[in-house]
């Protein structure tokens, strides 16, 4: 017979290895969701914005930055799992090129969705809805800001944010009806 220390004990054991396992099976869509090229107008799109906003409502601030933080780590190593890198990745040389603003922007997106969950303003529709389109909004922002520094403001809005607004605009309407069920998921691993 378990005494009552010893069943708290595997029930918090329990809850980090779902903990870890949330993390380390959200990094793999993440990766998967990058790799995905859809066919759209005016530029193809993958589903990683959706992902990434995803993941600040279904694991919250502190599990989302984790999955967030092991693929940047992961890219940053020079794996491959940043969208359009070779089988061999290419490490902090592709962190620091033109889309190294979105990636700033996917950790700053998930950050700020996962707090807007935790503290419950991200519940039912209208308050999902907003969190997600604020969150595309920062990783745009973010994405943009970068670029300029390379190119300019003109570069920046014509290349890097214009394109992908229609994009932006379906993923941002998924990730709102999915809301609810992301959020039972965060609620799941508390």
């Amino acid at each position: 017979m378990q005494t009552l220390s010893e069943t708290s004990q595997l029930s918090r054991s329990h809850s980090l290895a779902l903990k870890i396992g949330a993390v380390i099976a959200a990094n793999i869509l993440l990766i998967a969701s990058a790799k995905v090229q859809i066919a759209f107008w005016p530029v193809p799109m993958t589903m990683q914005t959706l992902v990434v906003v995803g993941l600040g409502l279904a694991l919250g601030f502190r599990l989302g930055l984790a999955a967030i933080g092991l693929y940047l780590i992961e890219g940053m190593l020079g794996f491959p799992v940043f969208a359009g890198t070779p089988e061999r990745g290419i490490g902090l040389a592709y962190m620091v090129g033109p889309t190294g603003g979105y990636l700033i922007g996917f950790a700053l997106a998930t950050a700020m969705i996962g707090l807007m969950a935790d503290r419950g303003f991200a519940r039912g529709l209208v308050g999902t809805t907003i969190a997600v389109l604020l969150g595309h909004v920062v990783i745009l922002a973010a994405g943009a800001a970068w670029l300029a520094s390379i190119g300019g403001w003109q570069m920046a809005w014509l290349a890097g944010t214009l394109p992908f607004l229609p994009g932006t605009a379906l993923k941002s309407a998924i990730a709102a009806l999915l809301g609810s069920h992301l959020g039972r998921l965060r609620r799941s691993l508390r």
